[in-house]
């Protein structure tokens, strides 16, 4: 079961989400951060989360700046902006009653998780799923872009039949972008999974995150996996892993 919300954005535009509540008694609460244009309701996001519903842990996933339910235009986004909303999502369930003490990102949501954290008290725990060790690492989707956006400060970015708009600002944000850093001081428990045959991300991605991360410190190769998690239970296979590695930290 699935509860609709909506909260404003850093930026101030709405944005909109969906509470995957437990049937039950909920172990804990958790947030998740989609990959870079994926939106919430994309397989990765809506069956991990569905999954930790079921097991006990409910999640908020919800669109960033102006793709699905969410208002606003995408083209105003970056990564801090994307890093602050997450922040925002926590406050949004906190001031809700529903602690969230679990942050999960996919791909280029992994790195925001994990950056997010630092401004979440309430987080223990961080799972980072496919992430980019560099947020620069998304520039591969754009790069026959890059000459057009410096000469004249945006360009359209078609991303699934949609056209968005690529801005030069993004690009300087995302290039300033420094995980290591914040992976080095993160103070929570942190979970690393990634497959060794991720073609989008590649696998020594998870291996920085993890030498760069200190104790507790998590690793798990997901074996088969593609990238967006779309193969049979391959996202619910990570939402049953994520489940049973947070369970010591979903209490508060």
């Amino acid at each position: 079961m699935a509860m609709s919300v909506s909260f404003p954005s850093t930026s101030g535009p709405d944005l909109g989400g969906l509470i995957d509540l437990p049937e039950g008694e909920p172990r804990g609460w958790g947030v998740f951060a989609h990959g870079f244009t994926l939106g919430k309701d994309c397989p990765a996001a809506s069956r991990m989360c569905k999954q930790l519903a079921r097991e006990g842990v409910g999640m908020l996933r919800f669109d960033n700046l102006g793709l699905g339910d969410s208002n606003g235009d995408w083209g105003d986004g970056s990564f801090s902006h994307k890093v602050a909303d997450t922040v925002r999502a926590v406050e949004y369930m906190n001031a809700s009653g529903r602690e969230v003490r679990l942050l999960v990102g996919h791909s280029f949501g992994g790195a925001a998780a994990i950056a997010a954290a630092h401004d979440c008290p309430t987080v223990a725990a961080v799972a980072s799923v496919g992430a980019p060790y560099d947020p620069a690492h998304v520039e591969h989707n754009y790069d026959a872009l890059l000459a057009r956006i410096e000469a004249e400060g945006e360009a359209p970015f078609l991303v699934g039949g949609k056209a968005l708009t690529l801005k030069r600002h993004f690009i300087d944000d995302v290039r300033q972008a420094d995980l290591t850093e914040r992976i080095r001081t993160l103070r929570r428990a942190l979970l690393v999974l990634h497959s060794p045959t991720d073609n989008t991300v590649g696998i020594a991605n998870a291996s920085d995150i993890f030498r760069t991360a200190r104790h507790p410190r998590s690793f798990v190769s997901l074996e088969g996996a593609d990238h967006l998690l779309t193969g049979k239970n391959q996202a619910a296979r990570a939402g049953r892993i994520i489940s049973a590695w947070a369970d010591p930290y979903l209490a508060a």
